[in-house]
């Protein structure tokens, strides 16, 4: 019988900065289960028009949370007649991921989320832990299995204030370095940003690894 936790796809790096002008949020491109299955993984989830999470984990998992995310959300903004808060929106994944560790299955829930957005309070970056955990990040933040390596760029890169164009290409470098020692993360690069502009695409950009003779 095959164990079932190496059927599921895993593996990632993701990183945020808190900018000047706002949020930046990158992940690589590779999804694992032993071996890469995914190439093409797109690891930033667009959750409302200001808010968007990175996921590290199950991938099965972090796809329904972030669904059942989209659509409590719209519900509590229908309700209440209002915008919901990035920090409102960090508690309630919070709550998700609580339940989905703790809940019994053959295949523990094991996914994370960054979570970056924007709202009437200013923009906003929160680490949510696969345990229901709800970190306010101020700085910079990684998670996934390449995290260890972005964040020695990060420590030594990162500085307060730094521009939003600045921010991409600090992600970009730390993203890079994983990219190169975790063999876990490859094959692509998103970078978005959330600023008074919105949420948007920077750089999604594949690696192709290819040797031709």
């Amino acid at each position: 019988m095959k164990n079932i936790e190496h059927e599921v796809l895993k593996g990632t790096t993701t990183v945020g900065l808190v900018c000047k002008e706002g949020i930046v949020l990158a992940a690589d491109r590779r999804a694992t289960a032993g071996f890469v299955v995914n190439k093409k993984a797109r690891k930033i989830i667009p959750i409302t028009a200001g808010m968007a999470v990175t996921m590290a984990g199950l991938v099965s998992d972090a796809q329904l949370l972030s669904k059942l995310a989209k659509a409590e959300i719209k519900l509590k903004d229908f309700q209440t007649n209002r915008t919901t808060t990035v920090r409102e929106a960090a508690n309630l994944i919070g709550g998700m991921l609580y339940m989905n560790l703790r809940k019994m299955s053959m295949v523990p829930g094991i996914v994370g989320f960054l979570l970056g957005g924007a709202d009437k309070e200013g923009f906003h970056l929160y680490d949510l832990g696969i345990d229901g955990s709800v970190t306010d990040v101020d700085d910079y933040v990684s998670d996934g299995s390449g995290s260890v390596f972005a964040f020695g760029v990060l420590e030594t890169l990162y500085r307060k204030g730094m521009s939003i164009d600045e921010g991409v290409k600090l992600a970009a470098k730390a993203i890079n370095a994983a990219l190169q020692r975790d063999t876990a993360t490859g094959n692509g690069l998103d970078v978005v940003t959330i600023t008074d502009k919105g949420l948007q695409w920077v750089v999604e950009k594949e690696v192709v690894m290819k040797i031709e003779v």
